[in-house]
């Protein structure tokens, strides 16, 4: 029994080695090179301003580089990836002190600050969402045909944005997702709380700049408290204000105003009340027509 089974283990091996040596076999065990995340973290479609792929490629040579996600990662004095902290309701936070690299916001701020050489974008997902360096602004609904690379996409509620990552084109997108992860290239996820995205705008702002307090403070569709909500604040918020109207009186924080400023970034209006400044804001144009609108 002993000889039998020698003498059928040396059978297989020689035509194992027979097969492993013949032209099939050499295309079926010798694959290409394997593909990685840095090489799927590019520009992915046209459109793009040059500071928008110079902000993909600033985020995309991290990703090649293996940085980490850490939990609070990259909000120091100055943009880069810093040592993170523990998030007390994320266990896999435990190691993001010891780690050097980006949370989703930080990695945000740091594209555009090489892509730009200003720090335009310092904050959490809910400040550079609801920035006032705004050139467009998509909704859910309206999907990705709209976007274009270095678009911001934000997911969460519109009072608290918890997400943001950096839109490459072709459905995929560079983010630094949650800790135990390095920065990594996705599939965007629609559907669930994406909440929309935002094109930044690095040139010139053009039109008076205000700030709002409060906090979950809704923008809406026309100068009523009636109206639609569009837009929620979730604590103050550097603003573009395009003009202002007197319009539905409204009373709240004990104060009682009728002024209302339209916010062309949104779309949308918001009572002065909650626009850090005098009851009519200095600087700031009446809304005289339609046409003082279409030019906001």
């Amino acid at each position: 029994m002993l000889r039998r089974t020698g003498a059928i283990g040396t059978l297989i091996a020689l035509l194992t080695a027979l097969l492993l040596t013949s032209p099939a076999a050499a295309a079926v065990w010798h694959p290409g090179p394997a593909r990685t995340a840095a090489d799927d973290c590019r520009v992915l479609a046209p459109g793009a301003s040059a500071a928008a792929e110079r902000a993909v490629d600033a985020a995309c040579a991290q990703v090649a580089a293996g940085v980490w996600y850490t939990w609070g990662g990259g909000h120091g004095p100055q943009p880069g990836p810093t040592h993170g902290t523990v998030d007390p309701t994320d266990p896999a936070s435990e190691h993001d002190p010891e780690r050097v690299g980006f949370d989703c916001s930080g990695l945000v701020r740091y594209a555009y600050a090489r892509a730009t050489g200003a720090d335009l974008l310092d904050g959490d997902a809910s400040a550079q969402y609801y920035t006032y360096r705004t050139a467009d602004r998509f909704t859910a609904a309206e999907g990705l045909g709209p976007l274009r690379p270095g678009d911001l996409l934000a997911y969460g509620t519109p009072a608290h944005l918890h997400h943001i990552a950096l839109y490459l084109g072709a459905g995929r997108m560079v983010e630094a997702r949650q800790s135990g992860t390095r920065l990594m290239v996705s599939d965007v996820r629609l559907g669930g709380d994406y909440a929309g995205a935002v094109r930044v705008e690095t040139g010139t702002v053009a039109g008076p700049v205000h700030r709002t307090w409060g906090t979950g403070v809704w923008t809406k569709a026309q100068p009523s408290v009636r109206a639609a909500r569009v837009y929620a604040f979730p604590g103050p918020t550097t603003i573009r204000v395009g003009c202002q109207k007197h319009a539905e009186p409204v009373t709240a924080e004990g104060y009682t105003n009728d002024a209302w400023s339209y916010l062309p970034d949104y779309r949308a209006w918001v009572t002065n009340i909650y626009i850090q400044g005098p009851a009519w804001l200095d600087g700031v144009p009446a809304c005289t027509d339609r046409a003082a609108l279409s030019r906001s």
